[in-house]
């Protein structure tokens, strides 16, 4: 990494002092739009109200909730574009209404989902535009922006797209370079609304823990509006979860999941969140159960497959189940219908079809 931008203290201490420091807040907030009546009054139409919540330096602060929750509104405010109803918003302590755009624009930078034209500009160009709130009237980058421009395409994975026109990136590629020209910015707090959203599933996780590393190593406060809830709950630091009534939950993952908030606002008619692995799966009333003889390693293999048929895994405690499937090898299962009748089957496209008769 380039040394353009400032490393953050060592040792126990110094992380403290720099989790205390800084930061992103909230007291009393209410976020929403103004609206104007049919006799030309305003009105305030409120999405959230009444927000006490704090993004730390150092950590990774993940945004969940439904469609239609209210978290683009929110985060839409904290960063500006929007006015606060009520309340205010503060980064490290200073109110943001106190502050100069100019001020503003390095101590902050925000990654929207609006789309961004371009025009003839490379890739390196795009990502160069962070630096403007750091070069003044002129623009012109010296060799410390450029190096930090360099350092940021890095860092997302895209230094290899430095020299192409940036109108011919994909959806995935565009995102990736609108995170780096953020992170050019060297600003204090970073708002990204779904930054993975075009991304394929390891790049997703390049990016969401990237995005906490950092959170970690440079003292940044991230928050970050995601709906890939699974992996959101292992890499964040704090969440804050928007409920189906308008209210918001922050803690760590651990503490929501505990406290069964996760499950009330995302579970749905044949869905439900398990809180022990910390995944989703079907909610189905299972229409037989089957003994199962395989090893440790394939049983969640076999539990999904059979789910999908309305087939649950026979408790140990439960008088011996009329169906069976026995493991014999990579690939090779042996099935005992409910009438007696053994069939051999090889893998799980086969087992699943077999299934569907008992």
């Amino acid at each position: 990494m380039s040394d353009t931008m400032t490393e953050p203290a060592t040792g126990t201490a110094g992380r403290q002092d720099r989790d205390h420091a800084g930061g992103l807040a909230t007291q009393g907030l209410a976020v929403g739009y103004r609206t104007r009546s049919p006799r030309r009054r305003r009105a305030n139409r409120p999405v959230l109200s009444g927000l006490d919540l704090e993004a730390r330096a150092g950590e990774l602060t993940v945004l969940l909730g439904p469609n239609g929750a209210g978290k683009s509104t929110l985060l839409r405010t904290l960063c500006g574009l929007l006015p606060p109803l009520d309340g205010r918003i503060r980064i490290s302590g200073t109110d943001l209404a106190h502050q100069s755009p100019a001020t503003l624009a390095r101590r902050l930078a925000v990654v929207l989902t609006d789309r961004v034209d371009a025009g003839l500009l490379s890739v390196r160009e795009l990502a160069g535009l962070g630096r403007h709130p750091h070069t003044g009237f002129t623009g012109r980058l010296t060799d410390a922006d450029h190096a930090a421009v360099e350092w940021s395409l890095k860092a997302v994975g895209a230094g290899h797209l430095a020299d192409r026109p940036a109108a011919e990136l994909s959806d995935g590629e565009r995102q990736r370079v609108l995170t780096a020209r953020a992170l050019a910015q060297e600003p204090e707090v970073v708002l990204l609304d779904e930054p993975t959203a075009f991304l394929d599933v390891p790049s997703r996780v390049a990016l969401t823990v990237l995005l906490r590393d950092l959170a970690r190593d440079k003292g940044l406060t991230v928050v970050v509006s995601t709906h890939d809830l699974e992996l959101a709950l292992r890499v964040a630091d704090a969440v804050w979860l928007v409920d189906r009534e308008s209210g918001v939950h922050a803690g760590a993952p651990e503490d929501l999941i505990h406290s069964g908030a996760v499950a009330a606002a995302f579970d749905a008619d044949h869905l439900a969140f398990d809180a022990v692995s910390g995944t989703f799966g079907l909610r189905r009333t299972a229409r037989a159960h089957v003994a199962v003889d395989a090893p440790a390693h394939v049983l969640p293999l076999l539990k999904r497959a059979l789910a999908r048929e309305g087939l649950a895994l026979a408790a140990p405690t439960e008088p011996t189940a009329d169906r069976k499937v026995s493991w014999g090898g990579p690939g090779r299962l042996t099935l005992t219908g409910p009438d007696g009748q053994v069939v051999r089957v090889h893998g799980f496209h086969e087992l699943t079809r077999a299934v569907r008769t008992w």
